[in-house]
């Protein structure tokens, strides 16, 4: 790897962790802790991750378990829940907090690939992006006499198969993630 193509390698790189965060708060039906990651409780009047405050668990398929340390906790995490986009309601036995996700209809798994797949593509359209941006790049240092046309020629081969490597795995996600959610 050419040491001038790694701040675009980086880019690249971004983009598919980008889209692996997202995909990461995408709810299949199964209990996935880490959709609780952007969610904060009013924490002696600072904002917290739940994680700091609590203990998280999954004792259940389809269901995911809070313990917070402090039970004095309980009222804030279930208003951070409630607040949230998530759609699902906590219950609470006074110890710790629950919930529950209920099964995905089929119109809704549907719904959430074809989500997973518009999230993909502009996850694509980034790479390609960087792509160009690296071409323009090579052509402008390739015009000044920086580097011979032969150089800049091997050089953009070599943006496209990190162009490629990145799409290809880009769509392994999309194709991961579709198959996780499609699944009863």
């Amino acid at each position: 790897m050419d040491s001038r193509l790694t701040q675009f390698e980086e880019k690249m790189e971004k983009s598919l962790d980008s889209l692996l965060n997202e995909y990461a708060s995408i709810r299949a039906g199964r209990a996935n802790p880490h959709i609780l990651d952007k969610l904060k409780v009013d924490y002696y009047g600072t904002p917290t991750p739940f994680q700091q405050v609590a203990n998280i668990s999954v004792p259940e398929a389809r269901m995911i378990q809070i313990q917070p340390w402090e039970s004095s906790l309980i009222k804030e995490i279930e208003r951070a829940i409630i607040c949230s986009d998530l759609g699902l309601t906590p219950s609470n036995d006074g110890k710790v907090v629950r919930l529950v996700f209920p099964e995905l209809t089929e119109d809704r798994r549907k719904e959430l690939v074809k989500d997973v797949k518009k999230k993909g593509e502009n996850a694509k359209v980034a790479v390609r992006n960087v792509r160009r941006d690296a071409n323009d790049s090579l052509k402008k240092m390739s015009k000044a006499n920086e580097i011979s046309e032969d150089e800049a020629k091997i050089l953009e081969d070599e943006v496209q198969k990190l162009t490629d490597k990145y799409v290809a795995e880009i769509d392994k996600a999309v194709e991961d993630k579709s198959k996780e959610i499609l699944t009863v």
